[in-house]
This record gives C-alpha cells, structure tokens and sequence, in this order.
C-alpha cells in the first residue's frame, strides 16, 4: 500500500509540472525563461539540501555528466517555451511520447536488438502523435510542437544517461548544479521583463517540490519496482496532467487528444507488455 501511494505521488508530481509551468504562462506574469530559471535555481537548492542530508556531497563531482545536463538544459527550456501555445495535457502527451521515442531509438543505436512487438508498439505510439499534426486534429501549434519534441529529445537523452548513474539522485543534483550557471547567465543576459509573485512562486514549486522531491521520490520507489511495472506507471502521467488542465485551466480535452492518448498509450503498453513477457 505504501509503494503504491509514493509510486501514485511521483507520477502525480510529474504530471504537475506540466499544470505549474501552464498555469503561470497563461497568468501572463513570467515568461518561460525566467520560470525555467527559477525551476532549476529552486531544484538545486533542494537536491543539494537532500544530498547534504545523506552525507552524499562526496559524490557529486564525480556524478556530473556533461551530456545528461546539455539534455537537461534543452528539455527545461523546450518544455517552458511550448507551454507558451500548448494546452497541458497535449504538451505532456507529446513529451511523453517523444522521450519513450528516443529511449526506443537510443536503445537501437546502442546494438540492442528490440522484439518484435515493441516495434510495433513504437509503430503505434508514433501514429499516436502524428494524428496530432494531422489539420483535422487538434490543431496545436507547430512552434509548440516543435519546442516539446526538443524538450522530449533532451529528457530521453537526460533519462538514457541517467540510467548509467551509480548514484541517480546524485546526479540528478550534480547535473541540475552544472546547468544552474548556464541558464542563469542566459536569464540575466536577455531582457526578461518583469516578474509577478504567482509566476515566481509556480516556479519555486515546480523545481523545489514536484521536480526536486518528485524525483528524489520516484528513485526511492524505482528499485521496488518491476521494470514493467514502473514503466506502466509512467503511462499515467499525460491523463493526470490533462485532467489537472480541465479542473485548474478549464482546457477542454478533444476527441483527437483522446484518440492520440490511446494510441500513444497503447503503443507503450504493447512495448512494456512485450519485454515483461520476454
């Protein structure tokens, strides 16, 4: 009972971020630059705090991994910039699928030789998002689109990486920490325009509580997970994600989103069905 109510907990933390950074574009009081900066500012105060706690600051320095913080960095900006055009659960439902995309292909490249049903399950879950670019669908934005495939990328490489660490909450910290200066010069260097409390405090939120404890969450759950399992989870996220745009942002949810969503998700499924089975 207690796996599943913090397994329930970090997916429900993933899926918030996507609400946060939505809700305090649309108040029209941050821009996604600054919230992207405030996010990562707060999630490194917070991971550091948690690393220091377990005596684990040792480990830090050599945690850092210069491709998962470029990975880091395009999906922070990528993911704040698309929520400018994108409605919640459309943006998560690309990202999602966009980073199990990259993961299939990393695995690819990497020599593993995937089933023949997860192929098909890539297959579905592709058809899934193109019907988003279809004219007859739901019509998001191109730029929108674009931005969250590149946040997606980021993420995938970013959780690809990850899966190598040692120490993953350590390297979570350590990369957050390396990308910590890059985004703020570029914060400080562009011409940001003023920022309201509401924005500011979305931000605090997404980076200390649902990125930084949801994270520190997740990988405390991970090891008690099956691999099926957790990657099952994992399909709840775009659902939750549309469900708090409904009831916080009033964001409809079209019979393409739904259509998309089934595909996407059941393209997935396919996927985590075939390697539990093998």
């Amino acid at each position: 009972m207690r796996l599943l109510l913090f397994t329930s907990l970090a997916m429900i933390a993933f899926a918030a971020n996507s609400v946060l950074n939505r809700t305090a574009l649309e108040g029209g009081d941050i821009d996604p630059l600054s919230f992207a900066s405030i996010r990562i500012i707060a999630g490194s105060v917070v991971l550091l705090l948690l690393v220091f706690s377990r005596r684990e600051m040792g480990l830090i320095k050599g945690a850092f991994d210069p491709a998962a913080t470029l990975g880091l960095l395009a999906y922070m900006l990528g993911f704040s910039f698309a929520y400018k055009s994108l409605d919640t659960g459309l943006g998560a439902l690309i990202l999602f699928g966009g980073v199990q995309i990259t993961m299939f292909l990393g695995a690819v490249l990497a020599g593993r030789k995937p089933l023949v049903l997860q192929w098909i399950g890539a297959g579905v879950a592709f058809t899934g998002l193109a019907i988003l670019l279809a004219p007859s669908g739901a019509a998001p934005s191109l730029s929108g689109m674009s931005l969250m495939v590149i946040a997606a990328v980021g993420w995938g490489v970013y959780s690809l990486q990850g899966a190598k660490a040692r120490h993953p909450l350590v390297a979570t910290c350590a990369n957050f920490s390396a990308g910590l200066p890059v985004m703020v010069l570029a914060w400080l260097l562009m011409d940001t325009g003023s920022i309201g409390v509401q924005g500011a405090l979305l931000a605090v939120v997404s980076g200390g509580v649902t990125s930084a404890l949801g994270y520190a969450l997740w990988y405390q759950v991970l090891p008690k997970l099956q691999t099926a399992t957790a990657a099952v989870a994992q399909l709840s996220v775009p659902l939750i994600a549309a469900v708090g745009g409904f009831i916080v942002l009033s964001e409809p949810v079209t019979l393409a989103f739904a259509v998309s969503s089934a595909l996407v998700l059941g393209g997935i499924g396919i996927s985590v069905w075939a390697t539990n089975r093998k």
